[in-house]
């Protein structure tokens, strides 16, 4: 019951929508109606402002460690449900009941809750995810690249259990799907660059 239990609050916690919460509490706007539309850092960023956007980064960051952390407190680090925690928490944070099931990408989510399991694959995704952005001024690129060779570099580096190999599977499965509309702006040549400073 209490394994069950890590997995529900993981979700509950991923569908905590940071960026949703500050942008109305600050300026009163749906972020859902600005920019791409997505709640995450980077479309606060764009459309409200730097220090709201890091904000909303960091918090999205610490749900997604702090899902994963509490599962492992609660089960005794059993890795299975360590790995079903990361799982709830990407599917809270793309899926959240508190916002009628439309929230964002959840790469900051991601990033955190495999910081937990599966550390050094994590950096060095993220490093190739630092080259593509600095390469081509695309996030949705990088993050693209970075989660659909993470279950490889997960497999090559960690030699993880089976059900943290089978998780990383799905959140790269996860990540690349939730990105198909900034695959089709890619392919169009419409996607945005990224720049760190806001249009406000």
């Amino acid at each position: 019951m209490t394994s069950l239990l890590a997995v529900v609050l993981a979700y509950l916690i991923g569908g905590i929508p940071f960026g949703y919460l500050f942008v109305r509490a600050t300026t009163g706007k749906d972020v859902r109606g600005l920019g791409s539309g997505n709640i995450g850092a980077t479309n606060v960023l764009r459309t409200t402002g730097r220090s709201l956007a890091v904000a909303v980064l960091l918090l999205d960051v610490a749900k997604g460690y702090f899902a994963v952390w509490l599962a492992a407190w609660l089960t005794d680090g059993s890795v299975l449900w360590l790995s079903l925690a990361a799982s709830a928490v990407l599917l809270g944070h793309c899926y959240p009941i508190f916002l009628k099931f439309h929230g964002g990408h959840a790469v900051a989510c991601f990033i955190s809750a495999f910081l937990y399991l599966t550390p050094v694959a994590l950096l060095a995704v993220l490093l190739l995810f630092a080259i593509v952005v600095a390469q081509t001024r695309h996030i949705s690129l990088g993050s693209i690249i970075s989660a659909g060779l993470f279950p490889l570099a997960v497999w090559l580096i960690e030699h993880p259990p089976t059900p943290v190999l089978a998780v990383s599977v799905f959140a790269a499965i996860l990540i690349v799907y939730r990105h198909k509309s900034n695959l089709e702006r890619l392919q169009a040549g419409t996607e945005s660059v990224f720049l760190f400073q806001s249009s406000k």
